[in-house]
């Protein structure tokens, strides 16, 4: 079932209880928008296939949306896999202004 996934703001990081996986961002700015940089989904070889990386990202966009932040969603299995399977949390990504 699904676990709880621990905002870890000291570290940086959206992991496991255990600590043994993790979703790393660092925060930015884009004038007074508050940005959170998706960098990289980390899940030890034992616990894949379990559907961890898809928790840890919900957590993280959740987070996001409650706290009024936007994604930049750098991690390739956000922007690739993630994403297009839970288009429901586009609204939450960062769109860059074309100007």
């Amino acid at each position: 079932g699904a676990m709880a996934v621990v905002w870890d703001e000291a570290a940086l990081r959206f992991r496991t209880p255990d600590g043994a996986a993790y979703l790393s961002y660092s925060k930015k700015k884009d004038g007074s928008a508050d940005l959170i940089d998706l960098e990289h989904t980390y899940v030890p070889p034992s616990k894949r296939g379990q559907g961890i990386a898809a928790q840890l990202c919900e957590a993280a966009f959740d987070c996001a949306r409650k706290q009024g932040f936007r994604v930049i969603p750098t991690c390739s299995y956000i922007s690739e896999t993630f994403l297009p399977r839970n288009p429901q949390w586009s609204d939450v990504v960062f769109q860059q202004s074309t100007m």
